[in-house]
């Protein structure tokens, strides 16, 4: 029997099929997800791994099978439009945006026509992300980490009994920072408390606005905002200098100089996060998953950051605390 004879070329090409098909995760099985968020400070940054922590316990490791992207606005709001507009051109499967200003680029630019997942958005419909968080009925869904003001109000007054004025530094072109400062004014008027806003655009402002408070309030508190979390050591500052106490809104500013928080583990908002983008990539439209919400909250507490504020932590709140600043 005469057997056809093929080119060395041919040979090669039929290796470099048969390889491709024996290969258990071909380039065709790669999930494209970029990253983008408005800044990066310790509680976003915690964020972003349990995503990735998450999806690889899902099936979507980096380097294997997943190609993932990603790029900080450094707090610039132009910058994330702009990194926006470039991940919707390169078409990946999702996009992931931490932090409501990023969101809101992302969606902008997108029009629709990429998967788009939020995580650490206070109020996505405030925001305008969604129109209702049961049924977002777009190609946009995710994570909304709604401050628990009632609790964080109730610490502070359990630590500070007699405050009367709560100075809340925030920036106002965060529209997720508006929503909560308005939320918390109208729970602590219930509670006979004023709150002082001290306005903040960005984050050589900060310390300004700490400043500008002195004097006029008991204590600051500090909201998950973006800007003011990324320069929180300069209201830290401003607390011990004019013994102050300063609170937070995420347990994570509490290691760096916040004197108590109750807050959300970012890391397990990631989690949370990162198993919503593993149903996108499985095939789930975001338009039929509802925005979750977080339920869990930790107590975190720094004693000797306290102390320099003039304030010594009761015992019953050390003793609840999941972690004390040692």
């Amino acid at each position: 029997m005469h057997l056809p004879r093929f080119s060395s070329a041919l040979l090669a090409a039929a290796a470099s099929l048969a390889l491709l098909a024996a290969s258990p995760v071909s380039a065709a099985e790669t999930k494209v997800v970029k990253i983008t968020a408005i800044v990066e400070h310790p509680a976003l940054d915690a964020c972003r791994k349990g995503t990735l922590d998450e999806l690889a316990a899902e099936g979507f490791t980096e380097g294997k099978n997943l190609s993932v992207e990603f790029q900080s606005a450094q707090g610039d709001i132009g910058t994330a439009g702009q990194i926006a507009k470039k991940f919707v051109g390169d078409n990946p499967d999702v996009i992931l945006a931490i932090a409501t200003p990023s969101a809101q680029a992302a969606v902008a630019a997108s029009h629709g026509a990429i998967p788009i997942v939020f995580s650490a958005v206070s109020d996505p419909v405030g925001a305008k992300l969604v129109s209702d968080l049961a049924k977002p009925g777009a190609n946009v869904t995710g994570v909304t980490d709604r401050l628990p003001l009632e609790k964080h109000l109730a610490l502070i007054k359990e630590i500070s009994p007699k405050l009367k004025t709560l100075g809340a530094l925030y920036n106002p072109g965060e529209a997720n920072s508006v929503s909560e400062i308005n939320r918390l004014k109208t729970i602590a008027a219930a509670q006979g408390i004023t709150v002082l806003e001290g306005p903040a655009p960005d984050s050589n402002s900060v310390q300004g606005a700490a400043r500008s408070l002195v004097g006029k309030v008991d204590a600051f508190y500090i909201p998950t905002d973006n800007t003011v979390v990324s320069a929180l050591e300069s209201v830290v500052k401003v607390g011990i200098d004019a013994k102050l106490p300063v609170y937070a809104g995420d347990t994570a500013s509490v290691p760096r100089g916040a004197i108590a928080a109750v807050g959300f583990d970012y890391y397990d908002v990631g989690r949370q996060t990162g198993k919503i983008i593993g149903r996108i990539l499985k095939g789930e439209k975001p338009a039929t998953i509802a925005v979750e919400g977080v339920d869990k909250t930790d107590l975190s507490v720094n004693p000797a950051s306290a102390a320099k504020m003039g304030v010594t932590l009761p015992e019953a709140v050390i003793k609840r605390a999941k972690d004390v600043v040692k």
